[in-house]
């Protein structure tokens, strides 16, 4: 792990804002698939310029204990929650939202109804209807190498799985701009990589690349508080006079 010094902020700072924009289409699709949007934002405190106060004498004072707080965009998440019960079949409302979701819904859903094939089905305890696609995560460089994705990917599907029978993820990279993974060797230690730490809250393989969780399993939870902890461990550790 990489000395938590190294990181440009402190992480005890981040927080998410999760969103939905609901557009209004009476359509069978709007009904059927939801985008949900997370902003993964770091609160940055910047002590504000001076200001001259008058005091009750009529004194002149200068006050530098002001400070100003503004909300720094440092990654991303997208998540869709795919309602298997409602609107149009779900199977195909992902074939045509996009190619991550058709392979999702090729692993997991019958074409044909647009449920829950019975072998997914016998895999799941059933606490809900509905499917949760933990679609893209994303962090600006200078945060990552630090666990800090698995710790807000965790905040947020607990947010968001409530009435979903399953979550499901496609391990893999996202941002291809870095040079560094033009070699296979590279590329596929860093793909494991990224499955492990999914596999950490949970997440299982059950095929084509797509892992399962279940939101009746403990795992979650547990890791839960184990992820929160290493998050204030990190704060703790964060000396906001490091390089």
């Amino acid at each position: 792990m990489i000395d938590p010094s190294s990181l440009p902020g402190d992480p005890s700072e981040l927080h998410l804002r999760i969103y939905y924009d609901d557009e209004l289409w009476d359509t069978p699709q709007a009904d059927t698939l939801e985008r949900w949007n997370v902003a993964v934002l770091h609160r940055r405190r910047t002590r504000a310029a001076e200001h001259e106060l008058v005091g009750l004498s009529g004194d002149m004072a200068r006050d530098a204990s002001l400070r100003t707080v503004e909300d720094a965009p440092v990654g991303s998440m997208t998540f869709y929650r795919v309602h298997l019960d409602r609107g149009r079949n779900a199977f195909w409302a992902m074939e045509e939202e996009s190619e991550e979701l058709y392979e999702t819904a090729q692993a997991l859903l019958d074409p044909d109804t647009g449920s829950f094939t019975d072998e997914v089905s016998e895999r799941l305890e059933y606490v809900g209807s509905a499917l949760l696609v933990m679609d893209r995560v994303t962090l600006d460089p200078p945060w990552r190498g630090h666990g800090l994705a698995a710790v807000l990917a965790c905040e947020a599907i607990t947010r968001l799985m409530a009435g979903c029978r399953a979550v499901a993820c496609s391990p893999g990279i996202t941002d291809l701009s870095s040079q560094r993974l033009t070699d296979k060797a590279e590329w596929d230690r860093v793909n494991a990589r990224i499955a492990q730490g999914w596999e950490r809250l949970g997440f299982r393989p059950y095929r084509d690349n797509i892992y399962l969780l279940s939101p009746a399993s403990q795992d979650l939870e547990e890791q839960r508080g184990v992820l929160r902890g290493h998050l204030a461990d990190l704060g703790a550790s964060w000396r906001p006079d490091a390089s």
